[in-house]
C-alpha cells in the first residue's frame, strides 16, 4: 500500500498552511473517504497481534468510565521454562470487557505493524520529530478515558467506524509534562462537539482538553503522539554543552564576598549571553536531529553476511535514521544520524542528499545519483559502511 504523507491528513489545506496556522495553535478536522486507511490496519492485523505477541500492561490495557479495568479479569499469568511468568489473555473474558464498552489501548504499535511503522517513520522525516502510534479500538456507549489533557500533540487517524470528541481548549498554553502549575480543568461546554467518522483525520496540539466516547458501534483509530522542542528542551540541552566550559565546572564562591559572588554571576551571564547567539536554536534543532535514535530494523539475511547488500541493484535499502543531518563542507559530506557523525569524501554527496530524502530506494537509484563520479561498486561500498553504522538496513 502507499503509505500517507502528512499532506495526505492535513488535505485539503497543504503542510506549510498546517505548520503556519494550526500546529499548536488550534485542533482541526480534516474529513475523508470512508475506508481510505483501511489497509494500514485492518482488523485481522489485531487478531493477530493479540494472538502472537506477549503484551504486558500497561502496553496492553482495557479501560471503561475513566478507569483502567483490572488485568487479571481478562489475562492469566502463566510460566514458561526460559523467560518466567508471562501475561496471556483470556479470549472469552478479554471480549466480555470489551462488550462490556471497555476500549482496548495498545500502545507503540508501530513496532509491531508494518505499514504504521512506515508511516511513524514518513511522519518523523516530515514533522522532524520523535513519533509514537497507538491504537484504540471500542464498541460500547461508554468513554474510556474523563475530560483531559495531553503533553503532545496528536494527530488521530479513524480506520474504522466513529467515535464523538469533544474538544473543550486549552486553560494554560503550551503546559508542560514537568511543569510548575498544572492547568485547571475546563469548565462549562466544550468548544467543538463532532463524530469522526471512517477517514476522517483530527489534529489536537498539546494541552487542549478532549474527551472521546464509544456510541454503540465498532471504532478503530490510531493516535499519533508528537512532542515538538521547547524553548526548555534548549535550556537543558544549553547546560549540557556549558559542561564543555571551565567557569561552569568550577565551584561557586557559597563563602565568598558579595562582590565575589556578582562577579561569578557576571561571568556566567556573559557566557551563556555568548552562546546564546541567532544560530543557537538551529543549532539545537540540528542537534536534537542527530541524536534521534534509529529505527530498529536489522535487515537479515543480508547484515549477516560479509556483503550486507542484496547482490540485485533492484533491492531496496531503508534509511533507519528519517531525520538524518546533511551538512556539506569544502572538501567533505557529513551524515550526522542516530548521535553519530559519519563523515565521507564531498564526490558522496549526490548519493547522500538522495538517500536523506526519503525513507527507502531501490539500490540501483542510488548507483545512478552516484554517477559518473563513483561507480557502483564505491557507491554499494558507501551504502554497505552505512550498514555497518547502523543508519541503513537493506528490505
Amino acid at each position: 500500500m502507499t503509505v500517507p504523507t502528512l499532506a495526505d491528513l492535513v488535505a485539503p489545506i497543504g503542510v506549510s498552511q498546517f505548520f503556519d496556522a494550526v500546529q499548536g495553535r488550534t485542533h482541526q478536522r480534516f474529513t475523508g473517504r470512508a475506508g481510505r486507511f483501511a489497509e494500514l490496519l485492518p482488523w485481522s492485523e489485531v487478531n493477530r497481534v493479540l494472538r502472537q505477541h506477549r503484551l504486558e500492561f500497561p502496553r496492553l490495557r482495557l479501560a471503561r468510565g475513566g478507569e483502567v479495568v483490572p488485568t487479571h479479569s481478562y489475562a492469566e499469568t502463566v510460566e514458561t521454562r526460559r523467560t518466567g511468568p508471562v501475561s496471556r489473555l483470556l479470549p472469552a473474558a478479554f471480549a466480555e470487557k470489551m462488550r462490556g464498552g471497555a476500549t482496548l489501548v495498545l500502545d507503540s504499535v508501530h513496532e509491531m505493524f508494518g505499514p504504521v511503522g512506515d508511516l511513524a517513520a514518513q511522519l518523523e522525516h516530515e514533522l522532524r520529530e520523535r513519533v509514537q502510534v497507538n491504537l484504540y479500538a471500542g464498541w460500547g456507549v461508554t468513554h474510556g478515558f474523563d475530560v483531559h489533557w495531553d503533553d503532545h500533540d496528536a494527530l488521530i487517524i479513524q480506520i474504522s467506524g466513529r467515535k464523538r470528541w469533544r474538544v473543550h481548549g486549552v486553560t494554560r498554553p503550551a503546559p508542560l509534562q514537568r511543569d510548575v502549575v498544572l492547568p485547571d480543568k475546563p469548565t462549562g461546554e466544550p468548544i467543538d462537539d463532532f463524530m469522526l467518522e471512517d477517514g476522517d483525520v483530527l489534529y489536537v496540539p498539546r494541552g487542549h482538553w478532549h474527551d472521546v466516547s464509544a456510541v454503540g458501534e465498532e471504532s478503530l483509530h490510531l493516535t499519533i503522539g508528537f512532542n515538538r522542542a521547547t524553548g526548555v528542551d534548549l535550556v537543558a540541552w544549553l547546560a549540557d554543552q556549558l559542561r564543555a566550559e571551565e567557569v561552569f565546572r568550577t565551584d561557586l564562591p557559597r563563602f565568598g564576598t558579595p562582590e565575589q559572588k556578582a562577579e561569578r554571576a557576571r561571568e556566567l551571564r556573559e557566557r551563556v549571553a555568548a552562546l546564546l547567539d541567532d544560530d543557537v536554536v538551529a543549532r539545537f534543532l540540528d542537534h536534537r536531529d542527530a541524536q534521534a535514535p534509529a529505527i530498529s530494523h536489522v535487515g537479515l539475511p543480508w547484515t549477516a553476511t560479509v556483503d550486507l547488500l542484496p547482490p540485485g541493484d533492484e533491492s531496496e535499502v531503508r534509511l533507519l535514521t528519517p531525520r538524518a543531518v546533511l551538512d556539506l563542507g569544502r572538501d567533505t559530506v557529513s551524515l550526522a544520524a542516530a548521535g553519530k557523525r559519519l563523515v565521507f569524501a564531498k564526490a558522496a554527496a549526490p548519493v547522500l542528499e538522495v538517500l536523506v530524502g526519503a525513507a527507502r530506494h531501490p539500490i540501483k537509484e542510488l548507483v545512478e545519483a552516484g554517477a559518473p563520479v563513483l561507480d557502483r561498486a564505491t557507491v554499494r561500498a558507501l551504502l554497505g559502511e552505512l550498514v555497518t553504522q547502523g543508519v541503513l538496513a537493506p528490505e
